[in-house]
């Protein structure tokens, strides 16, 4: 007879588990949704399994093995998602690949056993073998497993089937091979090891950045939407792709054309199924309620992208976001990646594509920033300042809405992208800071990133953006950016300064920065600029206003020659020649950039003051500069973007590569010096950033360090716990936790009367200070609520009184008593798990004036012993622990190794939610930790430990 426990036992064992559901990035490019099989998938699978080949059939069965019988599929489509667990690969519904695990010790194996060992085996259909879908169905089969207890995976695979071999032993899990009776026998534990984490980082680069490519480089446009005459979305697009030139075949789509029609010259077609060739890029602009037929269309004939166009979606309400979501799924289960919906468009310059499927009314010249976009209007903003200024691009994204293809999906094509030197992204959101940080990081090692956060003080996402604002403060986010190596600037403007600089210059050695013109004025504002963004000026060199283009290519000649600069910014003012006449901007230009090839690992930057054509004549003489071979296009040999155009002349294309050669080496010109030196100065942390980075420093070991104890006593603590969500330990309990990890924390007595706190101190000793722990008054010396350097007994009864007579009953105050530690700089070290972020470790000065000034510093834990020394430097009162005005400079290797310690308990034990320190009193030898509080919890889920997987909708 069944128990209830027994009966809910087993309905949790056959519900179906949603959760396992995900939409993921193979290989090529292309998307997969993932699900659990059910009963119901009996005809799938029949079909399925009628298109893989005899050959995949007898690998999966080691014999021959036509068909399935009805048993076969009763099996194989009926599990209890508990000791029996079936997952499908799907595309446009039907199963391409499938995955069963199966507990051993549940099918009749020996009593002996292990419970949380099961059986696993793949059958993928030939036609999408080497897409990438058995590696990751084995990433989501063993999260599956792991959830359900299961801690090892066999797998028996005949000697020829090379390629399910590979499969498993390139996974990175710890493994086990034998070989027996004909059949090799892989075991291996499934729990997440630092080579499978990699391995499964290096296929989500690969797959999410070929899945750009994919819409960036396509073969064949389609224009679905484009009016019979002039004006309209749609019409504008396609004018605007064939002005481009570009590379591949384009077809214009409408339901009102007439088969064979042309409009522009470019072939009609009613719908894109008519199109006899294959259709890589379909860019959508229809209205909204006619989009499903369309993305439906599209996946019934092969495309492989959507840029969406049209209005319509979550930006317009409920309803409209319901309709977003729907769009997604449904271009998903196709197997296809969407930009938008409400996007801008892409820009692609490369002479392989000449792609501009976007609003932009002009195409931008070729160059090496990428530029990716949230917002269609600073889109335009952005596109019009490069041009503006003579600045090419490699590629552009106006994602609109974002429900699909995202800011981190073209940092991973970026990444490897060797068309593109300098990234530029504007963000409104930044859904998951965690991966992003990751990305960006990774990124920032091989090129610059320039982020502009939009929202950030709001925090409030525009309407129609899939992904919502984190709940991070801003400060804080961009502090781990800034960790990340990303260059976070606040405007636009900010933006392409510091793009142009990077994208067209080597990266400074150091700080130290020439200054040199025709105004002693604007030379002495260019040093102060420097003074105040953390520069190293030195002096000024005026060479007056009767200065001569050839003076200013002498002058700076000499200061790059000087082994003391490692930049120069060179100011220019109008001037007059002898003879009265005003001379060319072009010259000066020329001679500017004839001194800076002379010495071409130092950045030059230029100021001009009412020489508005000096900018234009810089940008003009970098054209001067030789050809250049073509880079390769991304993704390498094996992925080819399309040939260019049968009329694509030779010439033409080497033109191409030699402009856009010569713009990565122009020198940047700006109308203000403060300008020019923030865009510098952004360029010399980055180029220290990039140093520091390749030298990370070590996570630090520690003897003392009771890491089994600690999770033994975490278990314990937590089970006592009556609320699931967590507990702050009581303050014993924090200490003793603390304590394990080599921080003590100083005791603290209650003094509930004046008797007991003279009680205390005789047994502390004297000195001791008095203090009130009430909620309002807690580390608040400037109310009044703490008395120091109490000697005796009588000045401890006189402070008591005073505080009650102050603040009221002493039960209300909870005083305590401690005794005096070294004087020093009180501090404050927090760690503390977000859910989007991760833990993160912050470091500040204790007091009011650091909390009104938001003077704290941020770190991703672990930090590592020379991020610990950065982030005692890096808040803005540091000065005040390395002996401001005379003062002693206090013990900060003891800081450091403070917040190490920190950093290890948190990363050790993800229990620990919450850690503050408040004060840690830092003297000249040592340091003291007056009190600390500490929060456990069940660990948060950590997504960027699953499976990879496309974010839902």
């Amino acid at each position: 007879m069944q128990t209830p426990s027994d009966q809910s036992d087993q309905q949790e064992r056959h519900d179906y588990p949603a959760h396992w559901e995900a939409d993921v990035v193979l290989r090529d490019g292309g998307t997969a949704r993932i699900r659990p099989i059910t009963a119901e998938d009996a005809d799938r699978l029949v079909s399925f399994y009628e298109q893989v080949s005899d050959e995949s059939k007898y690998y999966r069965f080691f014999a021959p093995y036509p068909r399935l019988s009805a048993k076969d599929v009763h099996r194989f489509t009926h599990h209890d998602q508990v000791d029996r667990v079936g997952l499908a690969a799907t595309v446009g519904g039907e199963f391409i690949a499938t995955v069963r695990y199966d507990r051993i010790d549940e099918r009749g194996m020996a009593a002996s056993a292990p419970a949380d060992e099961a059986e696993v085996a793949f059958l993928v259909q030939d036609a999408h073998q080497g897409r990438g879908v058995a590696s990751t169905l084995l990433e989501h089969i063993a999260a599956v497993a792991r959830e359900r207890g299961i801690r090892r995976f066999a797998a028996e695979v005949l000697p020829a089937n090379t390629k399910m071999i590979k499969v498993f032993t390139d996974a990175g899990y710890q493994q086990k091979r034998s070989f027996e009776d004909g059949v090799v026998r892989l075991e291996f534990g499934l729990e997440p090891t630092d080579r499978s984490l990699a391995v499964q980082r290096a296929r989500e680069q690969r797959a999410e950045g070929r899945s750009v490519q994919r819409l960036l480089t396509p073969g064949s446009v389609a224009v679905i939407g484009v009016g019979r005459t002039p004006g309209g979305v749609g019409r504008s697009v396609l004018s605007n792709l064939r002005d481009a030139g570009f590379a591949g075949r384009l077809y214009a789509v409408n339901s009102a054309f007439d088969e064979g029609a042309r409009i522009e010259g470019v072939p009609a077609h009613r719908s894109v199924t008519s199109v006899a060739e294959p259709v890589d890029l379909a860019v959508v602009t229809v209205p909204a309620d006619r989009v499903p037929q369309v993305v439906a269309d599209c996946g019934e004939h092969g495309v492989q992208g959507l840029v969406v166009l049209s209005a319509g979606y979550a930006e317009s309400g409920a309803e409209g976001r319901e309709r977003q979501r729907e769009l997604v799924r449904q271009a998903r289960s196709h197997g296809m990646r969407i930009v938008g919906p409400n996007a801008f468009g892409v820009i692609n310059t490369s002479p392989r594509a000449r792609l501009n499927a976007s609003l932009a009314p002009q195409s931008p010249a070729r160059g090496r920033i990428g530029l990716f976009t949230q917002s269609g209007a600073i889109g335009i903003a952005l596109l019009s300042g490069l041009h503006r200024r003579g600045a090419g691009l490699s590629t552009f994204i106006g994602s609109g809405n974002r429900a699909d293809v995202s800011g981190n999906d073209v940092l991973q094509y970026w990444y490897e992208d060797p068309d593109t030197d300098v990234a530029l992204m504007y963000l409104e959101t930044i859904g998951n800071p965690r991966k992003f940080t990751r990305l960006a990081r990774r990124a920032a090692t091989a090129k610059p990133l320039v982020v502009v956060q939009g929202a950030r003080h709001s925090g409030i996402a525009p309407t129609g953006h899939a992904v919502q604002a984190t709940r991070l403060p801003h400060a804080t986010v961009s502090a781990l950016l800034r960790q990340a190596g990303v260059i976070r600037v606040d405007t636009v403007t900010e933006m392409v300064d510091a793009g142009l600089l990077l994208a067209g210059q080597p990266l400074p050695s150091g700080p130290r920065v020439g200054i040199l013109g025709n105004s002693e004025s604007l030379g002495l504002l260019t040093y102060d600029a420097c003074v105040a963004d953390g520069l190293r000026p030195l002096p000024p060199r005026d060479l007056t206003t009767g200065a001569t283009p050839a003076d200013f290519r002498a002058a700076l000649a000499e200061a790059l020659s000087d082994d003391g600069c490692d930049a120069v910014i060179v100011n220019a003012i109008p001037w007059v020649r002898e003879d009265k006449v005003a001379a060319d901007p072009e010259t000066l230009a020329g001679e500017l950039r004839a001194a800076a090839a002379g010495c071409p690992a130092k950045p030059v930057a230029v100021v001009h003051v009412e020489l508005g054509g000096l900018a234009e004549a810089l940008a003009a003489a970098a054209r001067t500069r030789p050809d250049a071979p073509a880079a390769p296009a991304a993704g390498g040999t094996e992925d080819p973007a399309p040939a260019p155009a049968a009329d694509a002349a030779p010439d033409a294309e080497g033109a191409e590569e030699a402009a856009d050669e010569a713009r990565s080496h122009r020198i940047p010109a700006y109308p203000a010096a403060e300008r020019a030196v923030r865009a510098l100065a952004e360029a010399v942390r980055y180029a220290q950033w990039r140093r520091e980075a390749a030298e990370p420093g070590k996570v630090h070991e520690y003897d003392d360090i009771d890491e089994s104890g600690t999770a033994d006593r975490i278990a314990e603590l937590l089970a006592r716990g009556e609320d699931r969500r967590g507990l702050t330990l009581a303050a014993a309990d924090a200490h003793e936790l603390l304590g394990r990890y080599g921080v003590p924390v100083r005791e603290a007595l209650s003094a509930p009367g004046p008797d007991e706190a003279v009680e205390a101190a005789r047994w502390l000793g004297y000195p001791v200070a008095l203090k009130t722990t009430a909620p309002h008054l807690r580390h608040r010396a400037d109310l009044g609520g703490v008395r120091l350097d109490l000697a005796d007994e009588e000045q401890l009864r006189r402070a008591y009184q005073e505080l009650i007579d102050l603040f009221g009953k002493p039960a209300e105050l909870r005083p305590v008593v401690q005794k005096m530690v070294p004087r020093g700089v009180d501090t404050v070290v927090r760690a503390v798990i977000d859910p989007a972020a991760g833990a993160v470790l912050s470091f500040g000065l204790a007091g009011a004036a650091s909390e009104l000034l938001g003077d704290t510093a941020h770190r991703l834990i672990p930090v590592t012993d020379r991020e610990a020394a950065s982030l005692v430097r890096s808040i803005r009162t540091a000065p005040l622990l390395f002996g401001w005005r005379g003062s002693a400079p206090v013990d900060t290797p003891a800081l450091q190794e403070l917040l190490q310690r920190v950093s290890r308990l948190v990363d050790d034990h993800p229990e620990v939610v919450g850690v503050s320190l408040e004060p840690v009193v830092v003297a000249p030898r040592g340091l003291s930790v007056l009190g600390a509080s500490v929060r456990l919890a069940p660990p948060p889920a950590r997504d960027d430990l699953g499976p990879r997987t496309l974010p839902g909708y």
